[in-house]
């Protein structure tokens, strides 16, 4: 037995304790595998690989343009650096078009890339594709409000929810949601009172993004906390300026390569001048010899 303490995976089942003991839930996203180990290391619960990746990370005009391939990729990325939190694939546009094709798709999330969880956008509309998937062993997170992957639908970003009607039709996708299943729903730009009301009718915990505080959770994109970005939305509080820091770190490197004070003497390894001299060795037609080698691998062997 490793006397090393292996550590335990959290599951939907922790995250339904962590909202019945009333704790809030932090979820941020997360594209890359030195990110997602800093993240987990931090205690971050949650995960979310989502299609956001295509503008954050991958210089995508918008998230219809993030393929499955482009998913998996990056999730796969995030479950080899996070030991600890769940990770949840966000299913990228036409990925659960029909609740084959979301059974499908999101299996490969489970079973390809390692997610404990996927993400799907829309309501009532989804709410059949949403019910397959947990049926078939696919724990589910909904996402209603404003929902990126509607954008040429629904034209420009902007607050869902304002209008009695927009009020009663994001309600009715709540309860829907958690009727086909849902262990949780992301509420995207959504007026805060409405938010409140929405968590307080359904039994699962709500993570909001722009819905203000009265959700069960929040979550952010990692490139707006940590001040990536030029330009970051309303909702979003950037903890550090990671841009400028990033960008003063590399003019500092370029000056001292160009000074010549990189590397330095902690940065160099040395050699015994005898044994460099010896491999150069004496006289002015002699040649290094090579010292040791007992065969050749060829190039085309199976190593």
């Amino acid at each position: 037995m490793s006397a090393q303490t292996e550590t335990r995976r959290l599951s939907v089942a922790d995250i339904a304790r962590m909202y019945d003991d009333g704790v809030p839930i932090p979820m941020l996203t997360a594209y890359d595998y030195p990110t997602a180990r800093i993240l987990d290391e931090a205690g971050i619960p949650i995960l979310l690989v989502g299609d956001s990746v295509g503008g954050a990370m991958l210089g995508y005009d918008d998230e219809m343009a993030v393929s499955m391939t482009d998913m998996l990729h990056h999730t796969a990325a995030v479950t080899r650096g996070a030991k600890r939190a769940l990770v949840v694939g966000d299913m990228p546009f036409l990925s659960y078009a029909t609740p084959e094709k979301g059974v499908t798709n999101g299996g490969r999330f489970l079973a390809e890339a390692g997610a404990q969880a996927v993400k799907v956008e829309g309501g009532l509309r989804t709410a059949r594709t949403i019910e397959a998937l947990v049926k078939a062993g696919i724990p589910v997170m909904g996402h209603i409000g404003w929902t990126p992957q509607s954008a040429n639908r629904a034209g420009k970003v902007k607050v869902q929810g304002k209008t009695r009607e927009q009020a009663r039709a994001l309600l009715g996708d709540a309860l829907a949601v958690q009727d086909a299943g849902c262990f949780a729903v992301v509420l995207e730009l959504v007026p805060e009172q409405l938010a409140r009301a929405i968590t307080e009718r359904l039994a699962i915990p709500t993570i909001g993004i722009g819905a203000g505080p009265g959700c069960s959770g929040q979550v952010q994109v990692i490139t707006d906390l940590l001040g990536l970005e030029e330009w970051h939305p309303k909702h979003a509080k950037p903890y550090v300026d990671l841009r400028a820091a990033i960008g003063d770190a590399v003019r500092a490197y370029s000056r001292d390569v160009s000074a010549g004070t990189f590397p330095g003497p902690e940065q160099t390894v040395r050699m015994a001048d005898d044994v460099l001299a010896e491999v150069l060795g004496t006289g002015a037609n002699d040649r290094p010899t090579s010292v040791g080698v007992t065969s050749v691998i060829p190039l085309d062997r199976d190593l």
